[in-house]
């Protein structure tokens, strides 16, 4: 039977129903995937290890994928895989293979941009539902309804859309909405650039960008070579390129109330923290929004940014939502060209894989140097954040050390309550 994207209502008292959107979070990896099921995303997307925009992730096997799928289903959640990339002749004859492979393992959906492969997954993959990829920069109602008569389930709006324009495209077009609310953004519209190509022969449209628009840059006229010119230019150089990252949190009951049915979050080169960190927000943003039906207080609001700064790279920005790229239209401020502190992140230092009842210990894997002394906080699937006031630290051997410094080196640390595997250790 072919899969159908779920969606969920929420009955208030004397009102109308309301939908529930689905929070995808990017999974660069299995260990990814399961951070993100367990800190409260309803869905994940992933890539193999061929066809996908994030070339230098990590990306999944074909018997990954099988095991991502066995824990989603555990917890009654789903896997879609992107096969995003804008493909030339020589990957149309590998394809056919893949998407069957996929159709065997029946995922829960396909994440597509280019045509050619839309045809190819209906033709060999037929009952896996299409999600037309941002990279098919889908701005308009007519190219919605278009795809939507291509036989896509779900588009993926180009992030350069006004919220008036995406409610728009929601009321004319029967068809599945989902959109970016967190994370990287790209100089290029929805993410289409070529310096990546043209400056070091990596396609950014073929999954292995180098992000260049993160280079710092200077200005030399033609004419007068090594004279370089500032341009809001500091001690790290020139960022004229460089986005902030998209948040747009406080817009989520203005989304919900308009119908999105999927609000998804950037980040498959992400690290365990931040994927366990923007879930966990945004689950309960999302939750809270739906129980009560009233705007986040100011409190709240604030103590969820809070929270999203500490794994953010740069400072946020709302995009487009406010005012989408038109003639006399100023959109909001996107370039990171300020000279703006940025937020104190906290350090992703390591995962607890066990806890020893017996011993009350905690057995954690270490991704970062720490220590007794640190200010070290423990957060736990459901989005609780606890202190941790480390006091003693021990190898494998059980013996007495006073620094975590080896990667992913095995540690034990005391601790009275049970956690759950997957609480994540950080500092900050």
């Amino acid at each position: 039977m072919p899969c159908a994207f779920n969606v969920f209502y929420v009955y208030l008292e004397d009102r109308l129903p309301m939908k529930l959107p689905e929070l995808v979070l990017p999974a660069g990896n299995l260990e990814k995937l399961k951070t993100a099921i367990l800190f409260g995303a309803d869905a994940v997307y992933l890539g193999g290890k061929e066809f996908s925009l994030r070339a230098y992730a990590d990306n999944f096997t074909l018997e990954e994928i099988n095991d991502g799928l066995t824990f989603a289903r555990r917890y009654n959640k789903k896997v879609y895989v992107t096969v995003n990339i804008l493909a030339h002749n020589r990957d149309l004859q590998q394809l056919p293979a893949y998407l069957e492979k996929l159709e065997e393992i029946q995922v829960d959906g396909l994440i597509i941009s280019d045509p050619g492969i839309i045809k190819l997954s209906q033709r060999y993959a037929p009952s896996l539902p299409l999600t037309l990829s941002t990279q098919a920069s889908v701005s308009n109602y007519e190219a919605a309804a278009f795809y939507r008569d291509l036989g896509v389930k779900r588009i993926v709006l180009a992030r350069e859309l006004s919220l008036e324009e995406i409610q728009e495209i929601k009321e004319r077009v029967d068809i599945e909405i989902e959109m970016f609310i967190h994370g990287a953004m790209c100089v290029s519209y929805s993410g289409r650039c070529l310096l990546s190509h043209y400056m070091t022969g990596r396609s950014a449209n073929y999954g292995a960008c180098a992000h260049p628009c993160r280079y710092r840059y200077a200005l030399v006229e033609e004419k007068r070579p090594g004279q370089y010119y500032p341009i809001e230019e500091d001690q790290r150089g020139s960022y004229i390129l460089n986005s902030r990252d998209l948040c747009l949190l406080e817009y989520i009951p203005k989304l919900i109330d308009i119908g999105i049915e999927s609000f998804k979050v950037e980040g498959r080169m992400k690290n365990h923290l931040y994927v366990a960190s923007v879930a966990s927000v945004y689950r309960q943003a999302i939750d809270r929004y739906t129980a009560r039906r009233e705007e986040f207080a100011p409190d709240e609001l604030n103590r969820w940014i809070e929270e999203l700064t500490k794994t953010a790279t740069r400072p946020f920005t709302n995009g487009f939502i406010e005012s989408a790229i038109s003639p006399g239209t100023v959109p909001g401020l996107i370039q990171d060209i300020d000279k703006e502190e940025k937020y104190e992140r906290a350090d992703f230092c390591g995962i607890v894989r066990s806890y020893n009842s017996a011993k009350n210990i905690l057995q954690v894997e270490q991704r970062a140097n720490f220590g007794p002394g640190d200010p070290l906080q423990l957060m736990v699937p459901g989005g609780e954040i606890l202190p941790l006031d480390l006091q003693e630290l021990y190898d494998e051997e059980f013996n007495p050390i006073d620094r975590a410094r080896h990667a992913r080196q095995t540690v034990y640390i005391p601790y009275l309550d049970p956690l759950s595997e997957y609480t994540i250790l950080r500092r900050g």
